[in-house]
């Protein structure tokens, strides 16, 4: 709100979404695996995807939602309580939170308590710098590779979403990538590709990418969900291109888990969020020594 020319936060310490969460939901393969997150997200986002799932929240204004009053010392004590290793900013979109997400991250790592994030990216190099910090993961949405596609669908631009992907590994913030793909508006397996090449050349062939499964949502519902043919094509072709760990997700699959990729035994099997079992020892395959890039411990 502006006030008087000073900008204030109307949902600072006040989320309107609070869960205990594995951290394989937000999701990350390669982030201490099999443990929980105190999760949470205000009103509002950056963005207006016409396929958001939590467009009850992230479309919506601060006086519509039933909050909780939840200070960030509030949000460490929570955290500690529930026992949780990390704290994720997620659901909505962090961005809108910026304030309320740095203030905790603060005093969460002076509990070294892990502070992680899911968000679109959309952000500005000098405060995503400065968050940067304090922050121990990210997973970003790459929803398209496509300046039309971001838009017409999502109110945005690629760009500034690519500059976030390249400062979050310039400052050493563990980085995983999610691509939702949407039957004919970002399937094209060209684009794809070059998305592909474009990771493997900017931020190297460790960062995990999870092609996620879309379901009918939102403005969205006259579209079908995507095959599995497409989330399988587009998985080959990042593995191709040289990615070294591709997803799928939001459907049950076996490149749900984790392979070494040299002896491709399983490392992480997931079914779900459920880990099954857990082959990596201290950072490498327990099968053949190779390290396996992550936080593991």
């Amino acid at each position: 709100m502006n006030k008087d020319g000073v900008l204030f936060s109307l949902v600072y310490g006040k989320p309107c979404a609070v869960h205990v969460d594995p951290i394989e939901k937000k999701p990350f393969s390669h982030f201490l695996p099999s443990t929980t997150a105190f999760s949470l997200a205000t009103a509002g986002c950056v963005l207006s995807c016409k396929f958001c799932q939590n467009w009850q929240i992230s479309q919506a204004k601060p006086e519509d939602t039933d909050t909780y009053d939840l200070p960030p010392d509030s949000v460490v004590r929570q955290a500690i309580f529930y026992k949780c290793r990390s704290i994720s900013y997620t659901y909505t979109e962090p961005t809108v939170f910026y304030e309320y997400m740095y203030d905790t991250a603060l005093i969460a790592r002076k509990y070294s308590i892990k502070n992680t994030m899911h968000s679109c990216g959309y952000i500005k190099e000098k405060p995503l710098r400065k968050l940067s910090k304090y922050m121990d993961a990210a997973n970003i949405d790459l929803k398209a590779f496509t300046e039309d596609f971001y838009g017409k669908i999502c109110g945005g631009s690629l760009k500034p979403v690519l500059n976030s992907l390249v400062v979050l590994k310039e400052e050493g913030v563990w980085l995983e990538i999610t691509n939702l793909v949407i039957p004919t508006l970002n399937d094209d397996i060209k684009n794809i590709k070059e998305m592909c090449r474009w990771i493997l050349k900017n931020l190297g062939p460790d960062v995990p990418i999870h092609f996620s499964r879309f379901y009918p949502s939102y403005k969205l519902t006259n579209l079908p969900p995507t095959p599995l043919e497409t989330l399988t094509e587009a998985r080959k072709a990042a593995m191709d291109a040289g990615l070294k760990f591709v997803y799928i997700g939001n459907i049950r699959h076996e490149s749900e888990s984790t392979f070494c990729p040299k002896c491709k035994k399983i490392l992480v099997e997931r079914t779900g969020y459920v880990v099954k079992q857990n082959n990596i020892s201290n950072g490498k395959c327990r099968f053949c020594g190779t390290s396996i890039a992550g936080v593991w411990s």
